[in-house]
């Protein structure tokens, strides 16, 4: 009696050990189907890690940027449209974090209760972005060779309607010396999202805010400009002998002088804390990515070194898209909307799976501060730049000139808005060297808010 009471209790150990581990097995598929089903060495889905079955990728006006077919991935016609949207897609192996990755089950057809049934009968689902193949297409063109990064999105609803990021490269025929063409530096990073950045003076965005809410004489007092400002441990250079000048002047004209006083008057611990608050040091939710978080660090600045990492330099570095963002929350009275670039997901007659729209906010600065920076961003441009580049367009924005090092060119910059109640879109451009914010940067987002501007309102 006491072998078959033994050999029972083994007999039950090997049935629990046997359930326990169906259990874990279904528990993993049900929270990793897709996971595995979508690995690109699934021979039933894959074949040279493309998808043998699948639905397509749509802007949003259901312009089809890439699907699948029995002869593999297929892309759009227009080469521009294929090189604008590389990084937004992605490649496996080399550009992460694109949408073909991160909706590849989604694009299959994959469901845990049908498998990939859906994939083969129906031709997988349709994934439709925020973006417009048109406009993405003409900002990477307005770059005209130069590398960098522009993105545009909707501050009220956090539509991303443009983003771009260059170098890039054709996915139909990818050339066979990326690796060693200095052309081709920085080609596998989708800069607007990940790049991190020399600000120059978009920075005097932060340092304002810090200003304004730090001093409560910042606005009403009046500042000098003899040409630099002479701090105990040496002089900021200006760019130009300014005079007497108030803070909306300092701005308007891009004073170094002004700028590199309040930073040092205010001290490394108030700026840290305002760069912190307004993002720039931070990560962002853009969807199912996250930006890269910039970097504002004077804890051990002398006064010289605050005073320029009051103006954008010394070690202070920004992302596009949070810059981006910052606009926004500057036009939305302080409230950031977050953005986002996936529609939705759709099966092959419309009918809608699943909703990506994610409305998020999150309160970068306090509503006064807000309105003084809007009236600061739009005289630099009627008083200072002029509207020659953005007409009707009634735009708030701050440009920067971003030193990179001896002997090359600067970065140019320029950050904004739209303040129209019917074209409301902030934006960012990074040109790599390529001088003055407003004759580089400025004009080729001339040329990017002109298309948009232009689908917006045609019949």
């Amino acid at each position: 009696m006491k072998t078959i009471a033994a050999r029972a209790k083994i007999l039950y150990l090997l049935l629990a050990v046997f359930f326990l581990g169906i259990g874990f097995g279904t528990a993993s598929f049900l929270l990793h189907g897709k996971e595995y089903v979508t690995n690109p060495r699934n021979r039933h889905l894959y074949e040279n890690g493309v998808p043998l079955y699948g639905g397509k990728l749509l802007d949003r006006n259901d312009i089809p940027i890439t699907w699948t077919n029995e002869n593999g991935r297929v892309y759009n016609e227009d080469y521009t449209i294929r090189l604008s949207f590389l990084h937004t897609l992605g490649e496996s192996g080399y550009i992460s974090g694109g949408v073909l990755e991160n909706y590849a089950s989604d694009l299959i057809g994959y469901h845990f209760l049908t498998g990939i049934f859906s994939a083969k009968e129906l031709g997988g689902n349709d994934v439709k972005l925020t973006m417009d193949a048109n406009l993405n297409a003409a900002a990477y063109r307005a770059f005209d060779g130069r590398h960098g990064a522009a993105g545009v999105y909707n501050y009220k609803t956090g539509e991303v309607v443009c983003m771009v990021s260059l170098p890039s490269y054709d996915p139909i025929d990818k050339p066979t010396d990326i690796d060693e063409n200095p052309d081709y530096d920085g080609v596998y990073l989708n800069k607007f999202l990940y790049g991190k950045y020399v600000p120059g003076s978009i920075f005097k965005i932060v340092t304002a805010a810090c200003a304004i809410q730090n001093l409560p004489d910042a606005v009403s007092r009046t500042y000098f400009c003899d040409g630099s400002y002479h701090s105990a441990d040496g002089d900021v250079i200006c760019n130009d002998v300014h005079g007497e000048l108030t803070l909306q002047q300092a701005f308007n004209q891009s004073c170094n002088t002004v700028f590199a006083s309040l930073a040092d008057e205010l001290g490394a611990k108030k700026m840290e804390e305002t760069a912190k608050a307004l993002g720039v040091s931070t990560s962002f939710p853009v969807g199912y990515l996250h930006t890269a978080a910039g970097s504002y660090n004077a804890s051990k600045a002398d006064h010289a070194e605050l005073g320029w990492s009051g103006i954008g330099q010394y070690t202070d570095l920004v992302s596009p898209c949070n810059m981006m963002i910052l606009a926004g929350a500057i036009a939305a009275d302080g409230n950031a909307v977050l953005p986002y670039t996936v529609d939705g997901v759709y099966r092959a007659d419309g009918t809608l799976i699943s909703d990506e729209k994610k409305i998020e906010t999150r309160p970068l600065l306090d509503a006064n501060t807000a309105a003084v920076l809007k009236t600061f961003m739009r005289t630099t441009v009627t008083d200072y730049y002029g509207e020659g580049y953005f007409p009707s367009m009634e735009i708030c924005a701050k440009t920067g000139t971003a030193e990179v090092g001896e002997g090359k060119k600067p970065h140019s910059w320029i950050v904004g808005y739209s303040q129209r109640e019917d074209f409301p879109y902030a934006f960012a451009v990074i040109a790599e060297n390529s001088g003055s914010g407003y004759t580089g940067a400025g004009k080729i987002a001339s040329k990017i808010l002109g298309k948009l501007f232009d689908l917006s309102f045609q019949e």
